[in-house]
């Protein structure tokens, strides 16, 4: 039996890498002979795509120092694939939540700014290209900290350049563009499909995650809507589309400052993995993740893994930390691998030992 693992990453646990190779070895335990197992460890647009990629095109890791998203320095690395030819920068790697650890989040200060440095050293390393995740962000800033590292100039109404972006965003009068700014082509992967602005923006609905309180929700709005006046009439546009306002607002960033084009985070990894011709030459496909919930088929990697395998006529089964109620139906079965008389912390801290047992048990049932 040839079986494909395409798992991504159970999240502050195991990378896809460590999960794809966790569940190999339970069913190689299982049965060291009888199945063919091929493992491919896959990604959406969110933290862990550019490791995930750079990990499965044998690619190079660069690192850097650039600024946290309070402003801190900090390493941040990205994906160098085809001889340097593409570069895959997340902005978790800069401008990540997780990047902040125990200190509090300030959404009026937290910057896009050191994922624009990211993309700098990208371009002056020569990318021809550049596939920028964007998930897991700490900001709201709309790109407009990404912006001023790229050169962008927010200047207040006596000429003066404004240099606490996004801190006095609402001061700026006008923003000039870089003249020496050569951008590469740019996509920018993203997997909600939140506009910039209203009830499903990215400050009403992500707003809170990182710190911003109800009775601020619309002074952030006007922010927001204050960077939109500045750039334009093709800014509001694209303030209206699906994807705006992922990773707050790095979305509309991304198409306005980058030239960038939006494409389903997913859907660009199993292109680049060719993951469809995979899952066709297999007999039974197996893809997990930390939580499985009603969000997972809104652009999660594991959902994607199972309309490619439905779409082949494959079985698809999954993996995960724990289950939500009601999540899971795109599966034929899906196998949580916690152990009920452990905490979270001991069952995160053991999620290898965990799926790799569950792994065997599966193998032995089929």
């Amino acid at each position: 039996m040839n079986i494909l693992v395409a798992s991504d990453k159970f999240k502050g646990s195991l990378t896809a890498v460590e999960a794809c190779a966790a569940i190999e070895a339970g069913l190689r335990d299982a049965s060291p002979n009888r199945f063919t197992i091929q493992t491919i460890p896959v990604a959406d647009g969110g933290d862990g795509l550019s490791q995930t990629l750079t990990d499965a095109k044998g690619g190079l890791w660069k690192t850097c120092r650039v600024q946290d998203a309070l402003g801190e320095p900090t390493g941040a690395g990205y994906g160098w694939l085809d001889n340097g030819r593409i570069a895959v920068i997340e902005m978790a790697e800069a401008s990540g939540l997780a990047q902040l650890g125990s200190r509090k989040t300030d959404p009026w200060r937290a910057s896009t700014y050191g994922t624009g440095e990211l993309i700098l050293n990208a371009i002056h390393q020569g990318a021809e290209e550049i596939i920028l995740g964007i998930g897991g962000s700490a900001t709201n800033d709309g790109g407009s900290g990404m912006a001023q590292a790229l050169g962008f100039r927010f200047l207040d109404d006596e000429g003066n350049e404004i240099h606490d972006i996004p801190l006095r965003l609402s001061e700026a009068k006008t923003i000039e563009p870089p003249s020496d700014l050569r951008l590469p082509a740019i996509l920018v992967a993203c997997d909600v499909e939140n506009p910039l602005l209203g009830p499903d923006g990215c400050t009403a609905v992500y707003g809170p995650q990182k710190g911003i309180l109800e009775h601020d929700v619309a002074k952030h709005e006007a922010r927001l809507e204050h960077l939109i006046s500045l750039l334009g009439d093709p800014a509001r546009q694209a303030a209206t589309l699906p994807g705006s306002g992922a990773a707050g607002g790095l979305g509309f960033g991304g198409m306005i400052f980058l030239h960038g084009e939006l494409v389903p985070g997913f859907t660009l990894v199993s292109d680049l993995l060719d993951l469809e011709s995979h899952i066709a030459r297999a007999d039974l496909v197996i893809t997990g993740e930390g939580k499985l919930d009603r969000q997972t088929d809104q652009g999660k990697a594991p959902a994607g893994v199972a309309r490619l395998a439905k779409a082949s006529e494959k079985p698809v089964y999954a993996f995960c930390g724990i289950r939500e109620e009601g999540a899971g139906g795109q599966f034929e079965e899906s196998i949580e691998i916690r152990d009920p008389d452990l905490s979270m912390e001991e069952n995160m801290n053991h999620a290898a030992r965990l799926l790799r047992d569950a792994a065997e048990k599966f193998a032995a049932s089929i």
